[in-house]
């Protein structure tokens, strides 16, 4: 009994404890706790029409506090008389002990069903809704925003794509535990554009129209096959119509590839391996083999589709290493493998090296971390090369003032040309302004030594192409750039941009490139920029931009510019 006792204390002193910490916590007192019913919670209030649970709950613990420290006079020595008889002290009667053993059991049980009765009480009731649910309610919980329905693919079979409801039960063939999501799309946009660009005394108006096709084959909800055609365009090079300019050719120019620009399978080992054997898979093993793309650092590591295969370790954590999440793939390519400063532009370069390498996204320092390495293997026509890539950045924003990304490249090896050695930093800034979402101003730098080059780039850009839209073609009517190699110089693009209401985007920016050293590779002399750009959706699938841009280039005759409009449609 006196084991009970103390059990029933130590958790009643917790509960008091524990309720008394959250009233502390939150600043206030213990609010009373709303009962099952009307008539409970009458019964359970005092003489003021306050719940006191708190109080019956330190009041049940002290009383039990109390008689587990009475004594126990069970204990006690017998005396003697003088005459030598016994004298049995006072409670140690037979009867008497039996009534007050009878009456303190009863007490302590009236003690604990109090108890019991506040722990009850202790845990509020679930909410009742007096009104049927109410979509346009819950919308306005999120300031009034929706979800924005985007426009449907051209093609949709099977299960449709971002859809949610109820499905019919899906076929397990392949297994209860990956079961069946067949779903047959085909999306993409259209974009044509009107433009006037003198480039490099290339003096030419035309309209110029490209068509990018996906389509997408799902298996399961981890497997799937996808193609890219761009079907009106080889290359470089896009079906046009040149209809003004010194250098116009007054003719229609019909381009066409029907090759695949990418072709992969894509799934998840786990997945598969859960379906095939019935069992739960403890692990993720994302792969992929085929034509794939591969797009690190924003595209300026690497962006062009590449035929081999790839894996991923996703989603770890090392408590050792302090690291909360990271990712590390790798990679490795047989064939297009196309970096035109290495190994060339020509029609048939890309077949002539193997690529093999790794890269990590890691969650550390406060920031966010991107590293890689990559090693181009030539064979044939390019036996003896031997370049190795290195990349690494740091991304952070600083306080409420402003974000910072800071990227290194390096480029080195064995090259029969001598052009595998390559260093460049490029720093990208932005003000946190008091329209954090809408007013971005932004602040670009690079400095580069040598030869740096992205490790591959299926449009034979350099490694300059996202420091500013003054470094960026439109790839499509050869709109001017600025020089984007990076070699044996520095500078950067200063800008900014004003997205409205999230409705439309307007970026004002100059820019600047400064050689200090004139290697033949890349800008001989001071380059310098200005560029403005605008879009705007007219409706969900059709988006309109324009952009305009001057170049003053040193000891050049003439200087670049573009003007240009483009009308874009998704499906």
């Amino acid at each position: 009994m006196i084991c009970n006792v103390h059990g029933a204390r130590k958790t009643a002193v917790a509960i008091a404890l524990i309720t008394g910490s959250h009233s502390v916590i939150f600043g206030m007192t213990a609010n009373p706790v709303a009962a099952q019913s009307s008539q409970d919670s009458k019964s359970k209030q005092d003489s003021k029409g306050s719940d006191r649970w708190l109080t019956d709950v330190a009041r049940v613990a002290a009383k039990l506090d109390a008689k587990d420290k009475k004594p126990d006079t069970s204990s006690e020595p017998e005396s003697k008389t003088a005459d030598g008889s016994t004298v049995i002290p006072k409670g140690n009667d037979g009867a008497e002990d039996a009534e007050d053993k009878e009456a303190n059991e009863a007490k302590e049980q009236q003690e604990k069903d109090k108890l019991l009765e506040a722990e009850q009480n202790a845990f509020r009731p679930d909410p009742e809704y007096g009104k049927e649910y109410s979509a346009e309610e819950q919308v306005k919980i999120y300031g009034g925003k929706s979800a924005v329905e985007p426009p449907r693919p051209i093609l949709e079979l099977g299960r449709q794509q971002y859809t949610s409801g109820s499905y019919d039960q899906s076929s397990t063939f392949l297994g209860e535990l990956n079961p069946l999501l067949p779903g047959l799309s085909v999306y993409g946009d259209w974009r044509t554009a009107v433009a006037y660009n003198n480039n490099n005394g290339n003096d030419v108006a035309q309209i110029a129209t490209r068509l990018n096709l996906d389509i997408d084959l799902k298996i399961t909800g981890t497997e799937r096959f996808h193609a890219f055609f761009t079907p009106l365009q080889d290359g470089a090079k896009f079906s046009r119509f040149e209809f003004g300019g010194s250098d116009v050719d007054q003719n229609f120019t019909e381009e066409f590839d029907p090759e695949p620009q990418t072709l992969f399978f894509e799934g998840d080992v786990g997945s598969i391996f859960a379906g095939l054997t019935g069992k739960e898979s403890n692990f993720d093993l994302p792969f992929t083999v085929g034509l794939f793309p591969l797009f690190l650092q924003n595209g300026i590591w690497a962006n062009d589709a590449i035929l081999g295969g790839a894996f991923s370790l996703t989603a770890k954590n090392s408590a050792a290493l302090g690291l909360s999440n990271f990712d590390v793939t790798f990679f490795a390519a047989f064939d297009d493998v196309e970096n035109a400063g290495i190994i060339g532009n020509g029609k048939n370069d890309d077949d002539n090296a193997n690529l093999y390498g790794v890269t990590a996204f890691i969650d550390a320092f406060d920031g966010y971390i991107e590293t890689g390495y990559g090693l181009i293997d030539g064979r044939d026509e390019q036996e003896g090369l031997l370049t190795h890539f290195v990349t690494a950045s740091y991304t952070r924003r600083y306080s409420t003032t402003f974000s910072n990304s800071t990227r290194v490249f390096a480029n080195f090896g064995e090259d029969p040309d001598g052009n595998s050695d390559g260093f460049a930093i490029i720093s990208e800034n932005s003000l946190i302004t008091h329209l954090p979402s809408t007013l971005l101003p932004y602040a670009n730098f690079f400095v580069g030594f040598g030869n740096p080059q992205p490790l591959v780039d299926g449009n034979g850009a350099g490694i300059l192409k996202n420091v500013g839209i003054n470094f960026e073609t439109d790839a499509l009517t050869g709109f001017p750039k600025l020089d984007d190699s990076g070699s044996d110089a520095a500078g950067g693009a200063i800008g900014l941009q004003y997205l409205f209401d999230l409705s439309q985007q307007l970026v004002f920016e100059v820019a600047t490139v400064q050689p200090f050293e004139k290697d033949g590779i890349g800008a001989q002399d001071a380059q310098y920029g200005f560029g403005v750009r605008y879009q705007v959706p007219i409706d969900r699938a059709w988006l309109f931009r324009a952009d305009a841009t001057y170049h003053i280039l040193e000891s050049e005759e003439e200087d670049n510019f573009g003007l240009r409009t483009e009308l874009r449609r998704k499906f």
